[in-house]
């Protein structure tokens, strides 16, 4: 029943605002949006308090992602019901309600997500991801390929019409990711430069 999807939708977006990071900062009595980045995510997590805190947070908010996905297999809903809570769950990671829209930038999120609703087409975001790395050495860099890649399997593969709220949440999390990207690829070009 529809009204079953709409709970289902509604608990995916909530599911996404629990923040690992917050809670691991809680834990190490530090507020994570106040240092650095400001960022509630792993990479934050790890250069303000350590790798443990990077690992835990990327698991943590990676498995809220997976969850989601498997929850909507086991509920028996619609491949695209199950597309628009992935995004859901990475749109309150994003924009936390309770932390006044101040949350992460979803990478790991998507990943949980992405991984859990094909396992086969997520290749395709690791390899976009993996093969310009040794190249670029810049993850920001490598991670934006990898995004393109993995959109552009999804056109190939005729599975737009499915996984368009995933390609929407990309052009998203892109967007929050805007500033690293500039930097990084002007780093990349500052390094060029200096190497002629």
């Amino acid at each position: 029943m529809f009204y079953f999807t709409i709970c289902y939708w509604v608990i995916s977006y909530f599911v996404g605002t629990m923040m690992t990071a917050w809670w691991i900062g809680k834990w190490k009595k530090i507020d994570l949006r106040e240092h650095r980045s400001g960022n509630l995510g792993a990479r934050n997590a790890g250069a303000v308090i350590g790798k443990p805190a990077f690992f835990l947070t990327f698991f943590g908010d990676g498995s809220k992602g997976a969850l989601i996905v498997l929850l909507g297999y086991l509920l028996d809903e619609s491949q695209f019901a199950i597309t628009v809570a992935g995004a859901l769950v990475i749109v309150g990671h994003l924009f936390p309600i309770w932390l006044k829209g101040k949350g992460g930038k979803g990478i790991a999120t998507f990943i949980g997500v992405a991984l859990s609703l094909d396992p086969l087409l997520f290749v395709s975001f690791v390899v976009g991801f993996l093969f310009p790395f040794p190249f670029l050495k810049s993850a920001t860099l490598s991670m934006l390929i990898g995004y393109v890649c993995y959109v552009l399997w999804i056109i190939y593969v005729g599975m737009l019409p499915v996984a368009s709220p995933i390609v929407l949440i990309i052009l998203i999390i892109l967007y929050k990711h805007r500033f690293d990207i500039k930097e990084s690829y002007q780093e990349k070009a500052w390094q060029s430069k200096k190497g002629e």
